[in-house]
């Protein structure tokens, strides 16, 4: 890999057809001159040790010297090493809901595409910490391994949809029991979940998932995406919303917000509860929240880009 520590320096090259042009203006006008003065052949044959050659040579050393020095001046950079950095963050892990009734638009433009962009938003936020990613229906699955590469993360968020699981539901309390057997740290004092979801759960015993968590030192947060007053769970077809669930009855379906039970985790979780709404959808109570946990130190290896020799002469 190959780049400029300044690139904007570049513009200096634009100097070298200037100096090209000065150079054959000059050898015009010397050439010029000599013929006013006199014959070219008598002049030279008066003066033997004239080189015709040597103007030439000159120029073309100071040509690949001003070369040389601009390239110096942008700063060349390639190569690479390992160095230790320091990090200094915490370990968080975020549980996102993809459960059907995740896609009722009570919370616009829909409640999950409402928390894929809090979740990128938070991750934009991030300073030191390291992120997870769990997915969740009627089963519990790894969408990301915790980690600090924010870019694959953000990638991941973009790639979720509802029918990524085969099963659904919305097992809270497996997702919950997923991402604490997912943080590496074994003192998990530095760990925080956040949990995303509309809060209907039928599968598990989601509180007890979050007191076995809070036990092992793991904050439990949680984020109601969804409104009281809920909203039908829309049927796509090529991209377009051609009708609404209905239950056997033929009457439509209508998801709503259960704040009673996600407040209830984020209790037993010792952590905190917050509704999103159409105008606030939570991050900025999220990352208060995540910005009170203790930080812990950590060292980790990266690949900075090394001067050239040349670069590193100059300096």
């Amino acid at each position: 890999m190959f780049r400029f520590e300044h690139p904007q320096m570049i513009y200096l090259f634009a100097v070298l057809p200037v100096l090209i042009f000065l150079y054959y203006a000059m050898k015009k006008w010397k050439k010029k001159a000599m013929k006013a003065f006199g014959d070219t052949a008598l002049i030279r044959r008066l003066n033997p040790q004239t080189s015709i050659s040597r103007p030439g040579m000159k120029f073309s050393l100071v040509f690949m010297a001003m070369i040389l020095l601009i390239a110096g001046i942008c700063g060349p950079l390639i190569g690479s090493r390992l160095e230790e950095v320091k990090r200094k963050g915490s370990d968080i892990i975020i549980a996102l809901d993809v459960s059907n009734s995740m896609l009722a638009s009570d919370i616009k433009p829909s409640r999950l595409e409402r928390s894929k962009q809090a979740i990128s938003r938070l991750i934009d936020r991030l300073e030191g910490d390291r992120i997870g990613i769990v997915v969740f229906a009627g089963e519990a699955y790894v969408q990301l391994p915790i980690t600090t590469d924010y870019g694959a993360a953000k990638m991941f968020i973009s790639t979720i949809n509802t029918q990524m699981l085969p099963t659904q539901g919305t097992a809270i309390g497996a997702a919950i029991d997923l991402a604490r057997e997912s943080f590496t740290d074994t003192t998990k004092k530095h760990s925080a979940i956040v949990i995303i979801t509309d809060g209907e759960n039928h599968e598990d015993d989601a509180i007890k998932s979050a007191k076995e968590a809070a036990d092992a030192g793991i904050k439990v947060f949680t984020i109601g995406m969804g409104s009281p007053e809920g909203g039908p769970i829309p049927i796509y077809s090529n991209g377009a919303v051609v009708g609404f669930k209905q239950d056997n009855a033929g009457n439509t379906i209508v998801t709503k917000l259960d704040p009673d039970m996600v407040n209830e985790v984020a209790s037993a979780g010792n952590g905190r509860f917050i509704r999103a709404t159409n105008s606030d959808d939570g991050i900025e109570l999220v990352l208060k929240e995540l910005n009170a946990l203790d930080k812990k130190n950590s060292k980790r290896r990266c690949t900075p880009i090394m001067k050239t020799n040349f670069n590193i002469l100059l300096d």
